[in-house]
């Protein structure tokens, strides 16, 4: 993957904007586990994604977490740039849920780039338009949605996923996604168990009966 095929907009931009985005962007390597960003005192630059997996999260002073939303190949993290938006008045904090390689461009010159080109300007506002959209969608649901709704879409998504309807994970690490406690993870995850829905075993859960799942979820 290219940069370039990170940016949907790449050809409305000049030679020399081109230029400082490719001279700029620095490969960084992330092992599984690591803490890039965390929260808006840490300002490393732009995050874009050529492998792996990242997970955009917001924790409580009680130190429960929930995801706000993934990051894949091909996208781009302007959080971790977040003192370019003085409107942004939350913390967010961004770790490797997968070994993943990215290029990082520093703060400085994107900023420039955003005030000298418009395209670059416009298309920054549609990601943070996008991720803000993910937001309140997190927001309507945990509002909203019954939990074994909300966990049954959790499961569904992981599988999507990894490709796999075998998922490696553990009650607490589930209950540390969706904001829960684990006792309420583990109770769910027996009843699905007793529905013939999922298998449980230590460290997994095997999907079963995905269609019912996809009902419940729906």
């Amino acid at each position: 993957m290219k940069l370039a095929d990170c940016f949907p907009i790449w050809d409305k931009l000049t030679p020399t904007e081109q230029g400082q985005l490719k001279n700029a962007a620095v490969v960084r390597n992330a092992p599984k586990g690591t803490l890039l960003h965390n929260g808006s005192a840490d300002c490393m630059g732009l995050f874009v994604i050529q492998q792996g997996q990242l997970r955009a999260f917001v924790a409580s002073p009680e130190g429960k977490e929930v995801t706000l939303y993934r990051l894949l190949e091909g996208d781009i993290c302007l959080f971790s740039a977040s003192c370019m938006f003085s409107s942004i008045q939350f913390d967010i904090t961004i770790s490797a849920e997968k070994d993943t390689r990215f290029w990082l461009i520093p703060t400085e010159v994107y900023r420039k780039l955003m005030e000298s080109s418009a395209a670059v300007a416009n298309y920054t506002n549609q990601i943070m338009a996008a991720r803000f959209s993910e937001v309140m969608w997190l927001m309507e649901q945990v509002m909203w949605s019954s939990f074994d709704r909300r966990l049954a879409a959790f499961l569904l998504e992981e599988c999507n996923l990894d490709g796999n309807t075998t998922l490696r994970i553990t009650h607490e690490k589930i209950a540390s996604h969706m904001g829960s406690a684990r006792e309420v993870v583990s109770r769910m995850l027996n009843y699905f168990q007793s529905e013939g829905m999922v298998a449980l075993s230590r460290g997994s859960i095997a999907i079963t009966d995905p269609p019912r799942l996809a009902q419940l979820a729906d």
